[in-house]
């Protein structure tokens, strides 16, 4: 029965989406039936809450910020007293005391290049992937539109002082990421046929279970799969092929009105990212290691041409960041609402205490957990501190802030640049498309761990996913949906609820695990120096 649901799934979805080509059909009337169900979900799951008559701010970004500063000051700061740690970790320094001890295991079901069909195989080793592509493929999927979009809007509703709060929410936010993904190891699931299943999902479910709320524990981690493969279909997927095909398209001068254009990019696209995630994570991993450096290289040269070029300018950026930080003109709600308006831009563009990392991270070769909850803790800082920061000196340098000219988002940005880099466009468009794929490749891998969650860890259910997940490619493409595009984005964001509930339950454990980490790696120091 449940093959026979997973085959009728596939095949309801693939088929009519990729015949859905024309932009104002199938879309259209998606758009138009979901609205009042996108409406609702929206409500709840981003109530606003009033901190001023002129500021209101999400529930879950005052949960995000919460649980930031909260886990920074539980964890005595480890977002600070471990980053140097974190360095060393990425960099391998520490491999060598964490043999990954082998997990009896029988034969796998594999792929004709050897990778496991379902999601990861212990070839040996308890994990598939090393530190450094755990890192990227979590990174490949908060690094992107966010960046580029998320900061130019940002400094056009709250200026340049929005920049300075996204850098301070970076920072709280990294002790976030530390305690999500040293549990994603610690409760990652190894199955009879050495298949490693990881994330929110397990700790939720096996951590409240060993607390005596094993009920709880189970809803809270069916609620989150089912957000999960929601926010894979949507923002993790359709809203990404969206926004590439729109920028490579607009680049190549192509018709967007016919729809044609997009479908076409869309059945590219889907074709090269169909090739890698047939391969699992270890192929993610391998080519996630190579694209996330290279897009962020590209990225942040371009910046660093021009910040280089305009090094004067730069204290005076600096200075109306600061000021502008607090005592904000021209801002609606003054202090509280730049302020709003920089944390919540950091929380949407680094996703920590989302839940998504921890899936990616779990399956990294280690048997201590928190050693990948520190490498974790870098990935906010590269995403929102780095990368964030740059583009927005970009935008305050070049004055492409102050006379918009009806410009938002990646048009704003791209501008900026264009102002300095006339070519710059044809860069953004690579560096877009690039963030898009790689985005997608993580989150189509967020969404099979839940799916294999629900319906079970069976070949027809990795072919179900996937199929669908590659269809969804080409209608998001094709299409604007924007009402289902809404709904997905509020499932991502659904999914912290239940991550939290297992975040505060379990944080003891997180403390036992870093200090054991912290144990082994004295004496590994100890005796590298005897």
């Amino acid at each position: 029965m449940k093959k026979f649901l997973l085959s009728a799934l596939a095949i309801l979805f693939s088929g009519p989406i990729l015949l859905a080509s024309e932009r104002n059909g199938l879309d259209q009337w998606i758009n138009d039936n979901f609205q009042p169900v996108s409406d609702f979900v929206m409500g709840i799951v981003f109530f606003p809450v009033n901190l001023t008559e002129e500021v209101a701010v999400p529930v879950v970004v005052i949960l995000l910020i919460f649980a930031a500063i909260f886990f920074t000051i539980y964890f005595k700061f480890i977002n600070f007293k471990g980053f140097w740690l974190a360095i060393q970790t990425v960099r391998g320094k520490y491999d060598k005391m964490d043999p990954h001890e082998a997990i009896p295991s029988g034969p796998p079901q594999t792929t004709e290049d050897g990778d496991i069909l379902e999601t990861i195989k212990v070839e040996g080793k308890k994990g598939e992937i090393s530190h450094f592509q755990a890192l990227t493929a979590a990174l490949s999927a908060t690094v992107g539109l966010g960046n580029i979009a998320g900061v130019a809007i940002a400094i056009t509703i709250g200026g340049p002082g929005a920049t300075f709060w996204m850098i301070v929410a970076g920072f709280f936010s990294m002790a976030t990421k530390f305690v999500e993904c040293t549990l994603g190891v610690k409760y990652r699931d190894v199955g009879p046929d050495g298949t490693v299943y990881g994330g929110p999902m397990y700790y939720i479910s096996k951590g409240l279970k060993k607390r005596g709320l094993g009920f709880l524990g189970k809803v809270a981690a069916v609620v989150f799969a089912i957000m999960c493969i929601g926010g894979s279909f949507g923002g993790g997927n359709m809203f990404q092929a969206n926004q590439a095909a729109i920028q490579f398209n607009q680049m190549v001068g192509a018709d967007l009105e016919s729809g044609n254009a997009g479908f076409v990019f869309g059945l590219v696209l889907a074709l090269f990212v169909g090739l890698v995630i047939i391969g699992g994570i270890k192929r993610i991993g391998r080519v996630t290691a190579r694209v996330v450096p290279f897009m962020v290289g590209i990225y942040v040269l371009a910046a660093l041409t021009i910040l280089f070029l305009h090094i004067p300018q730069i204290p005076n950026a600096f200075a109306l960041i600061i000021s502008g930080a607090f005592s904000p003109e021209g801002v609606t709600g003054g202090l509280i609402g730049v302020l709003v308006i920089g944390i919540q831009r950091a929380a949407f563009s680094n996703e920590a205490g989302i839940g998504s990392a921890p899936i990616a991270h779990s399956a990294v070769k280690t048997r201590y957990p928190a050693s990948e909850g520190i490498v974790a803790l870098l990935e906010p800082f590269v995403d929102t501190v780095i990368v964030c920061t740059m583009t927005a000196l970009v935008i305050i340098i070049t004055g492409a802030y102050v006379n918009v000219d009806g410009l938002s988002g990646v048009d704003l940005t791209s501008n900026a640049f264009a102002t300095i880099i006339p070519w710059f466009p044809y860069v953004l468009t690579v560096a877009v498309v690039l963030f898009a794929f790689s985005t997608m490749l993580s989150w189509s891998y967020y969404g099979l761990q839940s799916w294999m969650y629900l319906f079970g860890r069976s070949k027809s259910a990795d072919v179900a996913y996937k199929l669908i997940f590659c269809a969804f490619i080409v209608i998001g493409a094709a299409s604007s949906l924007d009402a289902v595009i809404d709904f997905s984005d509020a499932m991502i964001f659904a999914m912290l609820v239940p991550n939290m509930i297992g975040l505060f339950i379990l944080m003891p454990e997180v403390r036992t695990e870093l200090n054991r980490y912290i144990k082994a790696i004295r004496r590994f120091d100890s005796d590298s120096k005897s």
